[in-house]
């Protein structure tokens, strides 16, 4: 079969659909990944898994109408031009945009998955922005003109459809639940801790973004180097130097400076950094399947994350870690602190959150049950 593949940066295509265009290259399909951000080493990389690399203009972030009903109209064409049995399309604006296009161009299968509702989606503390709540109303109204053209949508947890399809009272001829795009175990092998620690070292990966919730761990921090001052936690992540609610570069290097957090910048070894932590925190404000968080699990470490979609898919409460209030800085605090006075239970949980990824977020599993899905 020929099967078009539609997303937007090109890195997310090696980076975590390297192993799905793999599996299909070698069942004999003809893969071709659209892109629409990328450089020559990016269509470089798409090809040496097996893919041929597409490119298509697509204005990722900004919503205006007559650049992005000429950009799926150009899109249309190229699709026509492959004629593929198959259109899949991820992420927001290539679901609905990509959908458009595949339907214009008369593909007999399109199918589009939602990774996560996005931060439209996410409810605030303070509430959402005037703005916020416009642009989600106008994803919702696009939504509702590309979602019945779709055979299949999948979803990674089962809180988003409920949010977005039962909430808006949005039309899909089927919905499927993926639980999270998965990993391959042999790049996060199982590293467990050799011996207790004296001093723990709790790891924080991902956009320093508040609704990843790195404010509270901020604040958390503050209320546990207060009672064990020599815990260190360190932070991965890159600053969001566009977005209001992010960590600022001098609120990072400040923190860094007075010891509050450990912050190395940007680094390709995240596998290194999970090893020698202890404790995997994750106290986001809503997500699909945090891949960060099965990272940390494949390579064994026991996780503190937020009641919210997407997050309590990845731990059973007192067995693999905690699940923590969004919003608390004080029980996050508690539960940190719960391991320094308890540090036999990181060996025991850590263990439980490998088994529990090798059972749901092995990408062999996961890629299986999505060809199943997709009818490959």
């Amino acid at each position: 079969m020929k099967i078009a593949i539609i997303g937007t940066v090109a890195s997310s295509f090696y980076g975590f659909r390297s192993d799905l265009i793999r599996e299909l290259y070698k069942k004999g399909h003809i893969v071709y990944a659209f892109t629409s951000e990328y450089t020559d080493t990016d269509l470089r990389k798409i090809k040496s898994l097996g893919a041929i690399p597409v490119t298509y203009d697509l204005n990722r972030g900004g919503l205006n109408p007559l650049a992005d009903i000429k950009a799926t109209y150009l899109l249309a064409k190229k699709i026509k031009e492959i004629s593929p049995d198959l259109v899949f399309s991820y992420f927001t604006k290539p679901v609905i945009f990509g959908t458009l296009a595949a339907k214009w161009a008369k593909v007999s299968k399109i199918v589009g998955m939602l990774e996560g509702l996005g931060y439209t989606f996410t409810d605030q503390p303070e509430g959402l922005l005037p703005k916020t709540k416009l642009i989600r109303n106008l994803q919702i109204f696009l939504y509702r003109i590309a979602f019945p053209y779709l055979d299949q949508l999948i979803f990674l947890n089962p809180d988003d459809p409920v949010d977005l399809l039962e909430k808006y009272n949005l039309h899909v001829k089927a919905v499927n639940i993926l639980g999270g795009i998965g990993l391959n175990l042999e790049s996060y092998p199982y590293r467990p801790i050799s011996k207790l620690p004296v001093n723990l070292n709790f790891l924080f990966i991902g956009r320093l973004l508040k609704e990843k919730g790195i404010h509270d761990f901020i604040a958390a921090i503050k209320l546990v180097k207060h009672k064990y001052p020599n815990t260190t936690f360190t932070v991965l992540g890159a600053v969001d130097k566009s977005n209001l609610g992010a960590l600022s570069e001098d609120e990072v290097s400040n923190l860094k400076q007075v010891g509050i957090i450990e912050y190395p910048g940007h680094v390709n070894n995240i596998q290194e950094w999970i090893v020698k932590s202890d404790v995997f925190v994750l106290p986001s404000y809503r997500e699909g399947v945090p891949r960060s968080t099965q990272e940390a699990m494949a390579i064994g470490r026991a996780v503190i994350t937020t009641d919210v979609p997407g997050c309590r898919e990845t731990v059973i409460d007192g067995v693999n870690g905690f699940i923590v209030p969004r919003w608390n800085p004080e029980k996050l605090a508690e539960k940190m602190i719960y391991f320094i006075e308890h540090p036999e239970k990181i060996q025991v949980m850590g263990e439980a959150s490998h088994k529990i990824a090798i059972e749901k977020f092995d990408a062999n599993k996961v890629n299986q049950k999505l060809m199943d899905i997709l009818g490959l």
